[in-house]
Order: C-alpha cells, then sequence, then structure tokens
C-alpha cells in the first residue's frame, strides 16, 4: 500500500476480486475519492458489507455482485485511476488479468497479487516486488507514464 499511496488522493479505485474489501477500503483511508468492489462469493459479500458499514463509508463505495474476470472486458479504457486484483491462486487469473490489461487497459495502473510461483506473460513494462511466496505485479497503462 506504501507503494501506491502517492497515486491515492482522489482516486477512483477498483478492487477486483474484493472479499472482505481489505485493499480497497485501505485505499479510502489513505485519500482515495471511490472504490467499486467486485466480489461474487456471498461470504466474502457479507463481510464486505460489514466492513463498509462499520467504517460509515457506504457513501465512498459500490459494490458490483459478479465475476471479477469479466468486468474489465466491460470498462471504458482508463475508466479508473487504480485497479488492484487479488485473485485465487494457481488459477491463471493473475497472468490473464495482466494479459487483458497490457491490450485494454482499464484504469491508469494495474496492481495484482499472486503467487511467485505463477507463470506471468513477459509483457512490457511489468514490474514486480517480491515477497516471498508472494509477487505484486504492476503495469501502467500504454498512455500514462509513470
Amino acid at each position: 500500500m506504501s507503494a501506491m499511496a502517492p497515486d491515492l488522493p482522489g482516486a477512483r479505485v477498483l478492487d477486483l476480486f474484493a472479499g472482505s474489501g481489505a485493499l480497497g477500503l485501505e485505499c479510502l483511508s489513505r485519500g482515495a475519492r471511490e472504490v467499486v468492489f467486485v466480489e461474487r462469493a456471498r461470504g466474502a459479500l457479507r463481510a464486505l458489507e460489514d466492513n463498509i458499514a462499520l467504517l460509515g463509508c457506504r457513501d465512498r463505495v459500490r459494490i458490483i455482485q459478479s465475476d471479477a474476470t469479466r468486468i474489465p472486458r466491460t470498462l471504458e479504457p482508463l475508466a479508473f485511476d487504480l485497479a488492484l486484483a487479488d485473485p485465487p491462486y494457481d488459477r491463471g487469473m493473475a497472468a490473464d488479468l495482466l494479459t487483458l490489461f497490457a491490450e485494454h487497459p482499464f484504469a491508469e495502473q494495474l496492481w495484482v497479487e499472486h503467487r511467485t510461483a505463477e507463470r506471468i506473460p513477459d509483457i512490457p513494462g511489468l514490474r514486480q516486488r517480491r515477497y516471498g511466496d508472494t509477487t505484486l505485479s504492476t503495469l501502467h497503462a500504454p498512455l500514462v507514464t509513470p
């Protein structure tokens, strides 16, 4: 979160595979203007709703109950300032999302958490930070200089 902190004030954030909302809610606490959460699991959605209520930030969020792999395909280019994704590990979703973003940048930046051992395609401009068995892969939209 500290690596993206300078880009958060006033940002419109997309949190894919939102789960309990920890990433998106942290973005709000660091100055993001709005977060759109995408999650489909009922249990995670209940936890997300509870966390939003607990933090009193309902007016700054939107929840989309849907498959997080489909939503990015429907978005206009650069629809968000920042997109975050923490997809289930070892299912190829991180690689698929990064590839989609390279072809159809739906945000200015995409940050994807995945298992270090997961095969990620060689995409120009891809940056990676490794934290043990977890890696954070980042791409900037081609039209935006980092």
